[in-house]
């Protein structure tokens, strides 16, 4: 099977968008699928080139068995919703213009959060006359709305008829939760067109490992217990709540006793770095982000890990790609999201929830970690064994499934688009 699938996210990049393409990818060249990826040259979340690219109109790389093509996108740090339209809007452009040089495919994928790689890969499949497959990570433009990045009515309520298109043009759409499922099957796409893929963490690259003690002596981190946060700092995840809990473990005595680490970057970052630095918090540490390969040191030196987004019904429907890898590393997690992510944590008993948006509730969530050591090592025990239903390689092999029913023959036929059948 060939695969075409257009993201703009990819490694060297390590947000969850990237990581999850390239996982997959890895693992359907090893089942033999032949994987096309279409991107753009690495500059997630700063807005800056990496080291070793260039914004070129074309450029080729194989990475473990994956062709990688980059095209040319306007590049812009992820602020200001203009620029990043611009972004997205580019790389979409270039990706359709480069469609006619990307070879022959028996199907083309487009990702989400925002859609206009998904209009990009609907597009070439258009052009290519093959199936068109919507992987839907986030229920986008509705994630606008929740932020309060886009207050025009009219344009939300533009880009969600544009949403509704893709979903009733895709051959099927691979949606990454249940709720996302139910949300679409609500507003009237056909469920026999829908399947839930969840994320989940590569097994071989996360796995429980003592302390990296080098690390933890040049952070300052021995002797304390330490919850970390790992990942983008957006306008969604609410990182506030993370400071004033720190301020409140400080008022409680527990300054000198506990280390907040957060890792990563995002639009949010330097104003979490000037609120840290208002409020006097000797107790928190922000970090840049850091490679994939580096990145399972750091996680050993968490005792637990803070996940948490923004008190809002949208975000009942997701659930961050950073539960699993925390399970994974058997680290307990202390889990700020209500809906289905809770769900999990509860049902594999992986950690312990706190309310969204309540510095009191996660400072008291991490005094009760701190002060049991029975209890962490229970719910690290309980999230290992867990995240076996989660390992990258059984979803992705899930994930190759649906695209081998979507190309076979018997496949096709059974599948409608607006009364048609797919070409």
């Amino acid at each position: 099977m060939r695969i075409l699938f257009l993201t703009d996210n990819f490694p060297p990049e390590v947000n969850a968008p990237a990581s999850r393409t390239y996982e997959h990818s890895r693992e359907w060249v090893a089942a033999g699928h032949e994987v096309t990826v279409v991107t753009c040259a690495p500059n997630f979340p700063k807005g800056r080139v990496f080291p070793g690219y260039r914004n070129r109109l074309w450029s080729r790389e194989t990475v473990d068995g994956i062709n990688v093509i980059r095209v040319w996108s306007y590049i812009s740090a992820n602020e200001g919703f203009l620029k990043r339209t611009l972004d997205y809007a580019s790389f979409m452009a270039s990706a359709i213009l480069a469609a006619p040089f990307l070879g022959r495919a028996d199907l083309v994928v487009g990702t989400s959060p925002q859609f206009f790689a998904a209009i990009g890969a609907w597009m070439i499949s258009a052009l290519k006359r093959r199936p068109f497959v919507f992987e839907l990570r986030d229920l986008w433009p509705e994630s606008i709305r929740a932020v309060g990045a886009l207050k025009s009515d009219r344009l939300l309520r533009w880009l969600e008829r544009l949403e509704l298109f893709l979903y009733r043009r895709a051959a099927m759409v691979v949606a990454v939760t249940e709720s996302f499922r139910s949300n679409l099957i609500a507003r009237g796409i056909d469920p026999a067109r829908i399947v839930v893929v969840t994320n989940g963490a590569d097994l071989s690259r996360f796995s429980p490992r003592p302390k990296d003690g080098a690390l933890s002596r040049e952070l300052g981190l021995e002797g304390k217990f330490v919850a970390g946060y790992v990942g983008t700092h957006g306008m969604a995840h609410g990182l506030d709540t993370l400071l004033e809990a720190a301020a409140r473990l400080g008022e409680r005595g527990w300054g000198d006793r506990t280390k907040l680490i957060l890792i990563g970057d995002g639009a949010a970052k330097e104003a979490l770095r000037r609120r840290r630095d208002e409020l006097d918090l000797d107790n928190v540490i922000l970090l840049d982000p850091v490679s994939k390969e580096e990145i399972p040191r750091y996680w050993s030196l968490l005792d637990a890990s803070i996940i948490h987004l923004k008190k809002d019904a949208l975000f009942e429907t997701v659930i961050p790609s950073k539960l699993f890898e925390s399970m994974a590393m058997g680290v307990p997690v202390l889990h700020g999201v209500t809906g289905e992510s809770a769900e999990i944590v509860q049902r594999e008993q992986a950690g312990l929830l706190f309310a969204p948006e309540s510095p009191n509730d996660l400072a008291d969530r991490i005094v009760e970690l701190a002060s049991n050591s029975g209890l962490r090592e229970e719910l690290a025990r309980k999230a290992r064994e867990g995240v076996g239903r989660y390992d990258r390689r059984v979803l992705a092999a899930e994930m190759a499934r649906v695209f081998e029913t979507v190309v076979s023959p018997a496949g096709r036929k059974a599948i409608l688009r607006n009364g048609e059948r797919v070409s």
